[in-house]
């Protein structure tokens, strides 16, 4: 499955080429991007994402795909499945996505996260998916709402991997697949 790829209707979620480790890097060592992240990476700390993303998704027949237009060919960031790090207070596949500040505001995140999860659900047989962000990242929140994906308030965690700080507050949205389509328009409360 290393070269598989999911096609929407404006994006290509695609296996990492050559050609993306720039625009990659370039995103890696923008501050904005990496506002809820962490430190800026080096092109060579971040030619080794994409190495280890390769690596684990010719591992286990999914990950993180590159994120091309359709139309354009151009490299817009990443969106893909992985297994949550040890270490963190629940476990599952996680969904996420990461684009250039160009390619934001266009609803690519969305599109992609769904692509994603049906990817999930109807092809890997996932029976829930999980998203988590810090508190203070409203946008992807909000993608992980129009996804359908719901939060519980008590599910929200400190990440002991990030530094004391605005980063390590976080929030976690899940998904199941027959809850998949009815997406609300906001948080469930604990208990509802």
């Amino acid at each position: 499955m290393a070269g598989l790829e999911l096609r929407t209707g404006r994006l290509v979620l695609r296996p990492w080429r050559e050609s993306d480790l720039p625009p990659w890097a370039a995103m890696n060592a923008d501050p904005e991007i990496r506002r809820h992240l962490g430190e800026l990476l080096s092109r060579a700390e971040s030619d080794d994402t994409v190495a280890r993303m390769r690596e684990e998704f010719a591992a286990r027949g999914y990950g993180w795909w590159a994120l091309e237009s359709r139309e354009t060919g151009e490299f817009l960031g990443r969106a893909g499945l992985d297994r949550v790090m040890e270490g963190l207070p629940y476990g599952g596949v996680d969904v996420g996505w990461r684009l250039k500040r160009a390619a934001w505001g266009y609803g690519y995140a969305t599109e992609a996260g769904r692509a994603c999860l049906e990817f999930g659900f109807d092809v890997l047989g996932l029976p829930e998916i999980v998203a988590s962000t810090t508190v203070r990242n409203v946008r992807s929140q909000a993608v992980m709402r129009r996804l359908g994906m719901t939060r519980d308030p008590a599910d929200d965690f400190e990440d002991p991997g990030a530094p004391e700080g605005p980063l390590r507050a976080c929030v976690l949205y899940r998904i199941r697949p027959e809850t998949r389509g009815g997406a609300g328009p906001g948080d469930v409360a604990s208990g509802a």
